[in-house]
């Protein structure tokens, strides 16, 4: 099997005061405009263009009072939403850079955020074990949902609306159907904190990525989850995956400070990328999955294409 090649477009160092911890890469549905959102432990929420293989600062986003820790873009394209330490949600316009929207989520806190596919929820993962839904117009919260542990440190829709996974810090990932807010599946398999979840795009594959080192993919569509695979390569903690949009490929970045891209079908590693200095928090591909962006404690965001 051929191994894939990436290549460095473009090196942003510097690109906040400290750690970059969360982020996303958004294509506009209005304009087909571009922008990479950075979101740092040094308060500030970061709009991105990305045009022409070239980096510009649009605006700068201040408001959060601690640290930036997760990130999300409604489908659109024109929303980004942020939680902090501070447990506060902000809702940002990607056009104009303006605060839309604050959500309080105190005392419960918020340390993950996901867009719902129609867009119109944010939810939230907590340190009490809680989901929270809220309206994406209202800021209203609307739902609790129970996941019967700790420290909810990633939560995900299936692109399909279905279902909400969320990972736990005692190493549970617990899947919710959306519809009926019933808890349909608890999946173990992981020793340690689950940091990461993504689907794949055909919602049929939920990937876990755990500090136990390891991700571990889950067909969701049987009567009982199962374990399709699991990929192991990385030293350190997992911290983030994402899917290709041709699901032939998933992205995993870590704490070992390496970025490495995964055939699904094959269960193998084919790329790894060592190019930061720090450990890589976030990584993401772009919407037609020929680039990926990383971003890391270094405080530095690379941006590499991807031939298959």
């Amino acid at each position: 099997m051929p191994e894939v090649s990436a290549k460095c477009l473009c090196r942003q160092d510097n690109a906040h005061e400290d750690g970059i911890w969360a982020g996303a890469w958004t294509k506009s549905l209005k304009d087909g405009s571009e922008h990479i959102i950075s979101g740092s432990i040094d308060d500030k929420v970061k709009i991105w263009s990305w045009y022409k293989e070239k980096l510009e600062l649009k605006y700068t986003c201040t408001g959060h009072r601690l640290g930036v820790v997760s990130v999300d873009v409604n489908p659109q394209g024109t929303v980004a939403a942020t939680c902090a330490l501070d447990a506060q949600i902000k809702l940002w316009d990607i056009e104009s850079g303006k605060l839309i929207r604050d959500i309080d989520a105190t005392p419960v806190n918020a340390w993950s955020l996901a867009f719902s596919p129609d867009g119109q929820y944010i939810a939230t993962g907590s340190f009490g074990g809680k989901v929270d839904l809220y309206n994406s117009e209202t800021g209203q919260k609307e739902l609790t949902l129970d996941t019967q542990t700790k420290f909810v440190l990633s939560a995900i829709y299936s692109p399909d609306g279905k279902l909400l996974a969320c990972g736990s810090q005692n190493g549970f990932v617990n899947v919710f159907d959306v519809a009926t807010a019933k808890l349909l599946h608890t999946i173990e398999g992981h020793a340690m904190p689950i940091r990461a979840l993504c689907f794949s795009p055909d919602s049929q594959v939920l990937a876990s990525a755990s500090d136990d080192c390891h991700i571990r993919l889950h067909d969701l569509h049987t009567p009982q989850p199962t374990t399709v695979g699991t990929l192991s390569g990385h030293s350190s903690w997992v911290l983030s995956v994402a899917f290709s949009s041709d699901n032939q490929h998933l992205i995993s970045s870590s704490s070992d400070k390496s970025v490495k891209i995964w055939d699904t079908k094959a269960k193998r590693c084919v790329y790894t990328s060592a190019e930061h200095s720090d450990q890589v928090w976030c990584v993401r591909f772009n919407y037609s999955g020929t680039q990926f962006v990383s971003m890391s404690q270094d405080k530095s965001i690379l941006v590499h294409s991807f031939n298959r």
